[in-house]
């Protein structure tokens, strides 16, 4: 019988998960990672329903405190960005350093074959690379692969993605009923897991020092004052305290002026980006130019680019332009429905 680490959140995705690695005959061992304790004490229930879950379908369930790692790999990286005028995705990071990073470690040690998560994503074995890829998933709008691009290739054969076969939410909320859980319908968590109630500034605020600066026009025109550079992203229109003959937008922060720079919705606009940081999963490096399909954020669309190599970076030229294009956002690559890799937008 082969041995799978899975990890559990407490939630509707990972139990169900739970159950069809019960239903396909593995020996499954259930860990719920402590990365955060937050005021409202959610950690506590989601390891007390992760362990419901484990208790019912007669699977092992430990808790593993990985909070130090969290902090230092998760949440520095995001502060750090955002005192660099970023837009950091911390999603990415865990994924990369915790889910498929540290419990794959874990994994090994104890001796399992795989690990496991409720993620909607496929993972197969592609002729074409001759090796395991991961696929996007039938479920399109749960479709995870774009927070997954940063996990170790070499990680990718010992990868179960158990959910991969279902096709709505729907479905694997039927199963979780089916088996009578009470997770069943447990609302799926929208927010940043360390965050309170997503106030990602009054977290910030424990952190960062803010400098008041100008709001100004590519020109240098100044339109007005902000209170600091981590209260804006870009593309934002509303809450900016300015007025103009049209609508303006946040179009760039620049971190050396300590200016917030605002311009047209045609100015948000651009066909190309620069990104660094990269992984790839189905090659070790970028040798030539290749084309694909790019997204620049998790709920944008994949769009047609081409992708130039360069000495420490790529990049990105799309057929047509993307809108608000954000530094220290993701840009994900795909060969239609293959996870191709991806990196940071510098």
């Amino acid at each position: 019988m082969k041995r799978v680490l899975l990890g559990m959140s407490g939630g509707v995705d990972s139990s169900v998960a739970a159950i069809i690695l019960k239903e396909q005959g593995y020996e499954i061992i259930g860990i719920t990672m402590k990365l955060y304790e937050k005021e409202n004490n959610c950690s506590t229930s989601t390891d007390s329903d992760a362990k419901m879950v484990c208790d019912k379908l007669g699977i092992q369930h430990y808790t593993l405190n990985f909070e130090e790692e969290f902090k230092k790999d998760v949440i520095q990286n995001f502060v750090c960005e955002y005192e660099n005028a970023r837009t950091p995705n911390p999603c990415v990071e865990c994924n990369k350093y915790l889910k498929f990073g540290l419990m794959y470690k874990k994994a090994l040690e104890l001796g399992c074959n795989y690990i496991a998560t409720g993620h909607y994503a496929k993972i197969e074995y592609a002729e074409k690379f001759n090796q395991y890829v991961i696929k996007k998933s039938d479920e399109e709008n749960k479709d995870q692969t774009y927070f997954l691009y940063g996990i170790p290739r070499e990680a990718l054969s010992h990868i179960l993605f158990p959910l991969q076969n279902l096709k709505t939410k729907q479905e694997t909320r039927k199963i979780a009923e089916e088996y009578g859980m009470n997770i069943a319908h447990k609302k799926d968590s929208q927010e940043i897991c360390f965050i309170e109630n997503d106030d990602y500034k009054s977290f910030l605020k424990k952190y960062i020092k803010e400098k008041p600066g100008n709001i100004v026009l590519q020109n240098g025109q100044i339109l007005g004052k902000h209170e600091g550079l981590t209260k804006y992203t870009i593309g934002q229109r509303k809450g900016l305290g300015i007025s103009h003959k049209e609508p303006l937008y946040v179009v760039n922060l620049d971190k050396e002026k300590n200016e917030v720079v605002v311009g047209t919705e045609k100015q948000l606009y651009s066909k190309d980006l620069y990104a660094n940081g990269l992984n790839w999963l189905v090659f070790d490096k970028l040798q030539e130019e290749i084309k694909c399909y790019a997204k620049i954020r998790y709920r944008a669309k994949a769009a047609k680019a081409k992708i130039i190599p360069m000495e420490d970076k790529i990049k990105v030229e799309f057929e047509e332009p993307q809108r608000a294009i954000t530094k220290g956002q993701s840009v994900v690559f795909y060969d239609n429905d293959i996870l191709l890799g991806g990196g940071k937008i510098i």
